[in-house]
C-alpha cells in the first residue's frame, strides 16, 4: 500500500546524503519534497504540515554524532514523528464482561463482515470462545456470508433471517451466548453505500443498548481522504474505541493511515490484507513506520509464519531434513504454509530492502499454482520419490497433466534438487560454521 509514498519518502532523504551537518538551508528541500509525498499520499494537508513543521524544527541544530550523518539522523527523526503520528503504540481489545460484547461499524464495502470473521479466528486462536452475531437486517447475503466464514473458522454464528430488529437479535445472541459458555460476542452490523441518518441513529441505539466493551469502526484504506472524513462523522456519533484499516494490499495511497490517529484521536487496532481469513495483524506504528521508510518489518513476517506454520509439521519435516528425505508431499505442504500467511507482495514487503527492489514487479497471489498443479500431477509413489520424475517420459506425462510445460517441470525439479543439497551441506556443519556463514552473509 505504502509504495509510492515509501519510493517518495526516500527520494526526499537522499538530497541530505554526502552533507556535514544539518542546517536550515540543506534540509528545506527535504522537507518540501516530504509535505509533498504525504498530501500525494492522501494525507490531510494540515497534519502534513505539522509534521513537517516538526521534523523541520527538531532537526535543525541537531549535533550530528561522529558515527552518525546526517542523513541518518534526518531518518531518525522522521522515523520518530511517523509513529508519533500513528498512535506511538500498539493498542489491545478492550475485553470485559460477560460475554464482553465487540460491536463492528463503518459503511457498506469496507469490509466488516470479513474482518467480525478475522477477528473471531485471531480470538479463538488465543484460545477464547466466540460467537458471531448477524445483526446486518438490511443486506441478506451479509447473513450467509458471515454463515460461511463460521463454518470456515469453526465459529458458531448466531442469526434470525425473518427479524428486522438489529437491537432484539444482537441481545438474542448475548443470551445464547451465555448459556453456551462464549465469553466474546462480536456484532457485525448493517452499513450503507453512503453516511445516513437512518444508519447513523440505526448504529447509535444499538450502542446505546448493548453497551459493549469494545466498538471498532472499519474502514476502506482505499478511500483516502473520505476515509478520515466517514471516521470522523461515525465518531461523533458513536464515539467508537479503536479502528480497522482493511484492503491495505489494494492500490491505496496510504494516507487514511497516518491521518485517521490525527484527526479522530483514536487508535487503528488492526491492519487486513487480502480474504484469507488469517490475513489479519495489530496495528503496530513503529512497524508500519518502519515499513513505509523501506526497512521492512521482520517481526510481522515472524509472527505470521508462527500463526501459520504448524509445530508438528514443522519439526516433521526438520527431521527429514536433516535424513536428507525431503519429497514433493514435504514440499508441498511448505508452500501451502506459505500461502496461508497472507499475500504475498505484503509478505515480500516485509523483508527489509526488498519493497523498493521489488516496486516495478508484479506478483501475482497465484505464482505457486503451476508448482502445485506440477506436483499434484504426479503419481503419489513419484512425489515420495522424486528422483523417479528424472525420467523424460514421466516428465511429457506430467506437464500435460498439469497444463505446463516441460521446461517449466525441469525448472522445478533443478529449484527442488538445489534446494536439497543446500539443506544436506547445512546439516553438515556445525553450529559455529553456520555462525561463520552468517556473518560473511552480513
Amino acid at each position: 500500500m505504502f509504495e509510492n509514498l515509501s519510493q517518495r519518502l526516500n527520494q526526499a532523504l537522499k538530497t541530505l546524503k554526502g552533507k556535514g551537518a544539518i542546517t536550515e538551508i540543506n534540509i528545506a528541500t527535504t522537507v518540501k519534497e516530504i509535505r509533498k509525498a504525504l498530501v500525494e499520499a492522501d494525507v490531510n494537508y494540515k497534519v502534513a504540515k505539522q509534521i513537517t513543521d516538526q521534523i523541520k524544527d527538531e532537526a535543525i541544530g541537531q549535533k550530528v554524532l561522529i558515527a552518525v550523518n546526517p542523513n541518518e539522523l534526518f531518518v531518525k527523526i522522521v522515523y520518530d514523528k511517523l509513529v508519533e503520528l500513528m498512535g506511538s503504540e500498539r493498542h489491545d481489545l478492550n475485553i470485559k464482561g460477560d460475554p464482553a460484547v465487540i460491536m463492528i461499524a463503518g459503511l457498506n464495502g469496507a469490509g466488516k463482515t470479513t474482518f467480525s470473521g478475522k477477528l473471531a479466528k485471531l480470538l479463538k486462536s488465543q484460545g477464547r470462545q466466540v460467537m458471531l452475531a448477524a445483526c446486518d437486517i438490511y443486506r441478506p447475503a451479509a447473513i450467509d456470508q458471515l454463515k460461511v466464514l463460521g463454518s470456515q473458522i469453526d465459529v458458531d454464528v448466531y442469526a434470525e433471517p425473518e427479524n428486522k430488529n438489529a437491537v432484539a437479535i444482537a441481545r438474542n445472541a448475548i443470551q445464547q451466548a451465555k448459556a453456551t459458555g462464549k465469553k466474546i460476542v462480536i456484532v457485525d452490523t448493517a452499513g450503507r453505500l453512503a453516511l445516513d441518518e437512518v444508519l447513523m441513529t440505526e448504529i447509535a441505539e444499538l450502542k446505546a443498548a448493548l453497551q459493549p466493551s469494545e466498538t471498532l469502526f472499519v474502514v476502506d484504506a482505499m478511500t483516502g481522504q473520505d476515509a478520515v472524513n466517514t471516521a470522523v462523522a461515525f465518531n461523533e456519533r458513536i464515539n467508537y474505541d479503536g479502528v480497522v484499516l482493511t484492503k491495505l494490499d489494494g492500490d491505496a495511497r496510504g494516507g487514511a493511515a497516518l491521518s485517521i490517529r490525527a484527526e479522530v484521536n483514536k487508535p487503528i487496532k488492526f491492519i487486513s490484507t487480502g480474504e484469507k481469513m488469517e490475513a489479519l495483524d495489530y496495528f503496530y506504528p513503529d512497524r508500519m513506520a518502519q515499513r513505509i521508510l523501506g526497512m521492512g518489518d521482520v517481526l510481522s513476517l515472524v509472527e505470521r509464519a508462527q500463526r501459520a506454520f504448524d509445530e508438528e509439521e514443522a519439526r516433521r519435516i526438520n527431521q527429514k531434513i536433516r535424513k536428507n528425505q525431503l519429497d514433493f508431499n514435504d514440499f508441498l505442504s511448505q508452500l501451502q504454509q506459505i500461502k496461508r500467511m497472507g499475500n504475498l507482495k505484503d509478505l515480500i514487503g516485509m523483508i527489509p530492502g526488498m519493497s523498493a527492489m521489488m516496486k516495478d514487479v508484479a506478483i501475482d497471489d497465484d505464482a505457486f499454482k503451476p508448482i502445485e498443479a506440477i506436483i499434484l500431477s504426479m503419481t503419489p509413489k513419484e512425489r515420495s520419490n522424486p528422483e523417479l520424475v528424472n525420467n523424460a517420459s514421466r516428465k511429457k506425462r506430467i506437464a500435460a497433466g498439469s497444463g505446463t510445460s516441460i521446461v517449466q517441470v525441469n525448472n522445478l525439479l533443478k529449484q527442488f534438487d538445489a534446494m536439497r543439497t543446500m539443506m544436506k551441506k547445512m546439516n553438515q556443519m556445525n553450529p559455529a560454521q553456520l555462525q561463520k556463514m552468517a556473518k560473511k552473509r552480513r
